[in-house]
C-alpha cells in the first residue's frame, strides 16, 4: 500500500500481495522485511524530462505498522554484530489480514548515525550499506522470529538479499544441538526455498572478499567451518580471491529447492546457476519455476468484482476453487461487459487530466501543453497503457523508433489511439532515466501532444487507474529478461488485452483471439535490427488487426462484438492462471509441503538421517580421488557408430577403493545439439554393477537405439545415494 513504503516495483508488490493470499488462503505464514525510513522516492520531473528523486520521510507512528513491545511494555529488539559494536533493529508489526509482517529499522539513539542509515532508503547507499541490510535482513531476521517465538517448518528466501538466514540457522544448530558444520548444513538446506526473481546481473548481489572479511570474518568459526569453506558457499572457486560472493549462490548452496518465477525465467536460471553444478547440463539441473500471480481482490476494480460475483460460484469467496469458475464471465451479456470497460476508461482519462492540470504534480508540461492535453485525451479513444520501472531492457523506446509511422497511428482520423506512460528510473540508471527524458519529449511534439502522455510518480494508485482503464497493456522487453513481470497480470483480471514479446509470464499466458504477440525467438542477433524488426511488428499489429477490432463497431448495439469476445477470453483463459490463488497453491504443492516432510525426517531421532548423510558424504569426498577406471571397452569401438536396433555392449571396471560400489553411478549420456550450439539430453542409460572385488566393481551397459541421427555420448561417473534429494545434492562427479 502507498503508506507502506517498503517496495519500489514488481518484487515489492508481489511480496504484498502474496502476504495478503497467504491471509485469503488462512496458509500459517509469516513476513519478514525491513521498514525504511525513506522507502523509494517520489519522482518528479524538470520541464526537460528530467527525473528528480525527492525521498520524504515516513512518520511511522502514522501508517499501518505497530510497535512489538514485552510483556512488559518494553519494545523488542534485536542485535547483529558488525565490526567493533552492534547494530540494533527495533521491530514492527504490519497485520496483512490474518498474516503477519514483521519489520526491523535501525534508526533510533541506540545506534550509531551511520547504522541509523541501514533502513533509510530501498535499494540505497553503496555495496557495503546493501550488505549491512542484508546482514540485517538474513540474520537479523531470524533473531527476530526467535525473539517473537515464532516456529517456522519452513523457509522462504524470497531472492538472494535474504540469503544470510542460512547462515544464521546454521549457526544455531550448531550451538544449541551441538551439530557439526555439515550436519547442520544439511538440516537447514532441507528446510529451505530460494527463489530467484531476476535474469538481470545487477540483480544478483555479489560482495568483495576484502569487505565480507570485515564484516564476517568471525561467522566461520561461530558454524564450525574455515574461511574457504565459507567462502565456498558463495562462490563457484572457494579459493579464487578475485571472485566475488555471490548472494544468489550463497542462496542456492543452502537451499534444498530452487525456483525461477515463470517457466522461461526457470529456463534462465538454470543457465545462471550451472557454474555451481558443472557436472551437470543446465536443463538437468533441480531449478524448477511458479509463476507469478496477482492478489484479485487488490487489483480488480469494484465494477468487476460484482460481475464475476454472479458468475464466478459460491467457492469463489472461499478462496479454494476449480479456476475453470472464470469462464462464468461468458454468461455476461455483452452490453454489460462493454458498459464496464468505458466507466474504467473514462475514470481514468479524468484522473489523468486531473493529475497532468495540478501543478505540484505535473512540471514537464507546461500550462498552455496541459490544457492542450485535457482537451486531447478522450475517453471514447483506443487507450494503450505502458507504466513499469524504466530498465533499459524494458525497451520502454521501441514505439519511438519512427515517429511518422507513430504520427499515422495516433492521428488516424478513423481509428485514432492514445498511448499513456509511467514509471521510475533507478536513481543510479542513467539509462533508464534517458528513456523517460525521451518519452516526455516526444510527447511535447505538436503531433503527439496530447495523445502520448507520460504520468509522473507512478505508485499503486495510479497503477489501479490503468491497469483497470486502458484497453491495452503493452510490454516490450528483451528476451528473455523480463523474469516474470506481473502489471499485465493485473491489467487481464480487468478484461484489458496484454500485448507483449513473448517473455515472462507471457510466454505461458498468451492465448489465441486472448491478446497479441510478438515472437518469442530472436531474428537478429544485432539488438538495434531486432529492435526495429519489433517496432515495425508493432506498428503494423495495432494498425492492422487490434484498431480493426476495437473500432469495428456494429451500429445497432454501439459496440464492436470482437474485441468483446476478446476481452471473455481474456478472463476466462488467461486472468485465471495468474492469481496468487493459483501462485500460493503451486508453492504448497511444489515446495512448502515436500520440503516440510524432507525436514521432518532428517530432524527425528536427534537428525539421525542428517547425521548419516554428512557422515556419507565426508567418506564419499575422502574416498573420491581413488576412484579410478580400470578398463572401458564398447562395440563399435572405433567408429562408435550404434546400430539402430541392435543390442550395443559396453563394460567397465572401475578401482573404488574402500568405497561402496552401489553408492557409485554410471551413466552414458546422449545429448543432441540445437542450432545455436547448446546441448540437450536425449537420454541417460544406466550401467548396471555386476560385480565387486578387492576394491574393483564391474559395470555393464547394454544399448538399444531407437531413433536415428547424429548424438553426441559420454559417460558420466557420480555419487548416489536414495537418501539425496536430487543430484545437485552433491557435487561428485567424473566425466570420462
Amino acid at each position: 500500500d502507498p503508506s507502506l513504503k517498503i517496495y519500489s516495483g514488481g518484487l515489492g508488490i508481489l511480496a504484498g500481495d502474496y502476504l495478503k493470499e497467504s491471509s485469503d488462503m488462512n496458509v500459517n505464514m509469516t513476513g519478514i522485511g525491513l521498514l525504511y525510513r525513506y522507502g523509494y522516492f517520489n519522482q518528479k520531473l524538470t520541464a526537460q524530462g528530467e527525473q528528480v528523486s525527492d525521498y520524504v520521510p515516513q512518520d511511522f507512528m502514522k501508517i499501518p505498522a505497530t510497535a512489538v513491545r514485552d510483556d512488559d511494555g518494553k519494545w523488542i529488539t534485536i542485535s547483529v554484530a558488525m565490526p567493533g559494536r552492534n547494530v540494533y533493529a527495533r521491530l514492527w508489526r504490519v497485520d496483512v489480514g490474518r498474516t503477519e509482517l514483521y519489520l526491523m529499522d535501525t534508526d533510533f539513539e541506540a545506534n550509531q548515525p551511520e547504522d541509523r542509515q541501514i533502513t533509510y532508503n530501498l535499494y540505497g547507499g553503496d555495496w557495503e550499506n546493501r550488505l549491512k541490510q542484508e546482514l540485517l535482513l538474513g540474520v537479523g531476521g531470524i533473531r527476530a522470529l526467535r525473539a517473537l517465538n515464532i516456529k517456522a517448518d519452513v523457509y522462504h528466501c524470497n531472492e538472494g538479499h535474504a540469503a544470510f538466514t542460512g547462515l544464521e540457522r546454521i549457526r544455531e544448530y550448531v550451538n544449541d544441538s551441538n551439530l557439526t558444520f555439515a550436519e547442520a548444513l544439511e538440516i537447514v538446506r532441507s528446510s529451505s526455498l530460494f527463489t530467484t526473481h531476476t535474469p538481470v546481473p545487477a540483480g544478483h548481489d555479489a560482495f568483495d572478499e576484502d569487505l565480507l572479511r570485515a564484516y564476517m570474518s568471525h561467522i566461520p568459526e561461530k558454524i564450525k567451518t574455515n574461511w574457504t569453506t565459507f567462502m565456498g558457499l558463495g562462490r563457484v572457486h572457494a579459493n579464487d580471491h578475485n571472485e566475488k560472493f555471490s548472494m544468489s549462490y550463497l542462496a542456492s548452496n543452502i537451499s534444498q529447492e530452487i525456483n525461477g518465477v515463470s517457466w522461461l525465467h526457470g529456463k534462465v536460471s538454470q543457465d545462471i546457476l550451472a557454474p555451481l553444478w558443472p557436472g551437470y547440463l543446465p536443463e538437468e539441473l533441480h531449478v524448477g519455476y511458479v509463476t507469478n500471480g496477482v492478489h484479485y481482490s487488490t487489483w480488480a476494480a469494484p465494477e468487476w468484482k460484482a460481475i464475476h460475483a454472479k458468475v464466478f460460484g459460491d467457492d469463489f469467496q472461499t478462496h479454494h476453487y476449480d479456476k475453470k469458475c472464470f469462464e462464468g464471465i461468458y454468461d455476461i451479456e455483452d452490453s454489460e461487459i462493454w458498459a464496464v470497460r468505458k466507466t474504467l476508461r473514462k475514470r481514468l482519462i479524468d484522473h489523468v487530466k486531473k493529475l497532468i492540470t495540478d501543478p505540484s504534480v505535473t512540471n514537464q508540461y507546461s500550462p498552455q501543453q496541459q490544457i492542450k492535453i485535457s482537451e486531447t485525451l478522450r475517453d471514447d479513444v483506443l487507450t494503450i497503457g505502458f507504466a513499469r520501472r524504466f530498465a533499459t531492457y524494458k525497451r520502454a523506446h521501441l514505439l519511438f523508433r519512427n515517429l511518422d509511422r507513430l504520427n499515422e497511428i495516433v492521428n488516424n482520423p478513423e481509428h485514432p489511439v492514445q498511448f499513456l506512460y509511467a514509471g521510475k528510473a533507478h536513481p543510479a540508471d542513467r539509462g533508464g532515466q534517458d528513456l523517460i527524458k525521451r518519452i516526455v519529449e516526444v510527447s511535447k511534439m505538436p503531433q503527439f501532444i496530447g495523445k502520448i502522455v507520460f504520468i509522473p510518480n507512478y505508485d499503486i494508485n495510479l497503477a489501479k487507474y490503468l491497469v483497470q482503464g486502458v484497453d491495452i497493456w503493452m510490454n516490450t522487453p528483451t528476451r528473455p529478461l523480463e523474469a516474470s513481470g506481473t502489471s499485465g497480470e493485473k491489467a487481464v483480471m480487468n478484461g484489458v488485452m496484454h500485448f507483449s514479446v513473448l517473455d515472462g509470464w507471457w510466454v505461458e499466458g498468451y492465448k489465441k483471439d486472448a491478446g497479441w504477440a510478438l515472437p518469442q525467438e530472436r531474428t537478429y542477433e544485432d539488438q538495434n535490427y531486432q529492435d526495429e524488426l519489433d517496432a515495425t511488428t508493432i506498428y503494423n499489429m495495432i494498425e492492422n488487426d487490434i484498431t480493426e477490432k476495437f473500432y469495428n463497431v456494429d451500429r445497432n448495439l454501439g459496440y464492436s462484438v470482437n474485441w468483446i469476445r476478446i476481452i471473455k477470453n481474456t478472463i476466462a483463459k488467461v486472468a485465471c492462471d495468474f492469481t496468487t490463488n493459483r501462485m500460493m497453491t503451486d508453492y504448497i504443492e511444489r515446495y512448502y509441503n515436500p520440503l516440510y516432510g524432507r525436514s521432518q525426517k532428517l530432524i527425528a531421532d536427534d537428525f539421525a538421517v542428517a547425521r548419516e548423510i554428512a557422515l556419507w558424504k565426508r567418506q564419499m569426498r575422502r574416498g573420491w580421488s581413488q576412484v579410478e577406471v580400470l578398463s572401458y571397452d564398447r562395440t563399435n569401438d572405433l567408429s562408435f557408430k550404434f546400430e539402430l536396433g541392435a543390442k550395443n555392449h559396453a563394460e567397465m571396471d572401475l578401482f573404488v577403493g574402500d568405497l561402496n560400489p552401489e553408492d557409485i553411478g554410471i551413466e552414458m549420456v546422449t545429448v543432441t545439439q540445437d542450432a545455436k550450439g547448446k546441448m540437450h539430453i536425449h537420454k541417460h542409460t544406466a550401467y548396471k554393477l555386476e560385480s565387486s572385488r578387492d576394491g574393483v566393481a564391474h559395470y555393464t551397459l547394454d544399448v538399444i537405439p531407437e531413433l536415428t541421427g547424429a548424438y553426441q555420448a559420454a559417460t558420466r561417473i557420480y555419487a548416489k545415494n536414495d537418501l539425496l534429494s536430487n543430484r545437485q545434492d552433491f557435487e561428485l562427479v567424473k566425466w570420462l
